[in-house]
């Protein structure tokens, strides 16, 4: 049986409970929590670290670094992903992780080595990335039937937010009481909790496929592309989550630290505004994870990814902060509604022993292109004004919401029941 003839695995080989009562999801959910509360702790031990160790621009450069090989490798993560299965490349990428980690830490209680371990942590991180994040993409529907994945993706989104509140603040408390070194021990240690939990988490197996062995993993990558470009779904949905998310990244992470500057708000009224960001994103999370499914799946998404556009067009032109506040809770709210509903609808579209591969081409954007775009949303504030460069973005948001509209299989796309 060769890779593109390969059946759908049947909906009855795992649990119909729903998602939130399912202990086999919730392990897998909080081993995935304990993963991004690591990160986010790894993140602000690394800044520090770095900037203590080198000028400004050389803890830029570390901070950065990590985007290059997660940008190039994360199309072969997929085939990875596919080939080797979702749960031992999450599982080997978590282990390879803990100990890059853990082996910083031990380097910076013992010795002040400066910036080539910081920089040599931040690619071995990039380049498990490109494996990591594909094979995540392709564990939800291993572990839950395909009528639940809308609510998987809202608890998801709940784990994600959960961990960028506890996750800062947990690093830089142990900043402040222990250094880096206590950090990096800290988030090496909350990596390893997802280790067993996963070891812990039943999976659903593909079948067999004999073939495997005589493929390249080029033959593996190709067929992974043109199984995307033929999908009638998946190749409009794919366009309009990397037209999303080009126009989200820029005016949300750079974008409003320049606005923030440029009105007076200072850094409490950035902190308000991500505040009300990070509302509404959990507020579409916890929608999803309580219905579990919403109607008319693909018209919904590509009208929240419309309203959303317009919501961070008018960001740049609120006069308060209040104001800024509540625009950034929409803009949350509809970010969120529509990550999720694309989410599930990747999911439930694409052939199980694909999902890998799409994961990858899905997030090549988000995760590996999109962050090398913020020194360019800074340098067009810096010539233009923030004004029409958050409209620009809007309009490239936009334009996902509408090809989403316009392409007739994925406006009329439905989640399963």
């Amino acid at each position: 049986m060769n890779s593109t003839t390969r059946p759908r695995i049947p909906p009855t080989s795992v649990s119909d409970r729903p998602a939130h009562r399912d202990g086999n999801v919730l392990r897998w959910l909080g081993a995935y929590a304990s993963s991004m509360i690591g990160d986010n702790v790894y993140y602000i031990a690394l800044s520090w670290a770095a900037v203590q160790a080198g000028t400004p621009s050389q803890a830029g450069l570390v901070m950065a670094v990590s985007a290059v090989p997660r940008a190039l490798l994360m199309l072969g993560g997929g085939v990875v992903a596919d080939r080797f299965g979702p749960r031992k490349v999450v599982i080997g990428s978590d282990a390879v992780r803990c100990v890059a980690v853990l082996a910083v830490a031990a380097l910076l209680f013992t010795a002040s080595p400066g910036l080539w371990p910081l920089a040599l942590l931040a690619v071995v991180f990039g380049a498990v990335d490109a494996v990591f994040m594909p094979a995540v993409g392709a564990l939800p529907a291993r572990v839950t039937s395909r009528g639940q994945l809308a609510r998987v993706q809202g608890m998801r989104g709940l784990a994600i937010r959960l961990a960028n509140v506890v996750g800062a603040p947990l690093g830089g408390l142990c900043v402040a009481l222990g250094g880096a070194a206590a950090a990096f021990g800290l988030a090496g240690m909350l990596i390893a909790v997802s280790v067993p939990l996963l070891v812990s988490v039943r999976m659903k197996d593909l079948p067999a496929d004999d073939n495997v062995a005589q493929r390249t993993p080029w033959r593996d990558l190709r067929d992974g592309l043109g199984y995307i470009r033929r999908h009638p779904v998946l190749a409009p949905l794919v366009v309009a989550i990397a037209l999303g998310d080009l126009g989200f990244v820029g005016p949300l992470s750079v974008g409003l630290t320049l606005l923030a500057d440029q009105r007076g708000w200072g850094a409490s009224g950035m902190g308000w505004v991500l505040a009300g960001f990070g509302t509404g994103a959990g507020a579409a999370g916890m929608l999803l994870t309580v219905r579990g499914r919403l109607p008319h799946a693909g018209r919904v998404s590509a009208l929240a990814i419309l309203a959303g556009a317009l919501a961070i067009g008018s960001l740049a032109y609120v006069p308060t902060v209040a104001a800024a506040v509540g625009v950034a809770l929409l803009i949350g709210l509809l970010a969120g509604l529509s990550g999720a509903l694309c989410g599930a609808l990747l999911q439930t579209q694409a052939d199980p022993a694909y999902l890998g591969r799409v994961s990858s081409v899905s997030g090549i954007v988000s995760l590996g292109l999109a962050p090398l775009s913020m020194p360019l949303t800074a340098a067009a504030i810096g010539w233009w004004g923030t004004g029409p460069v958050f409209v620009t973005s809007a309009v490239v948001c936009g334009l996902g919401g509408v090809l989403a509209l316009s392409v007739a299989p994925l406006r009329r796309a439905e989640l399963p029941k």
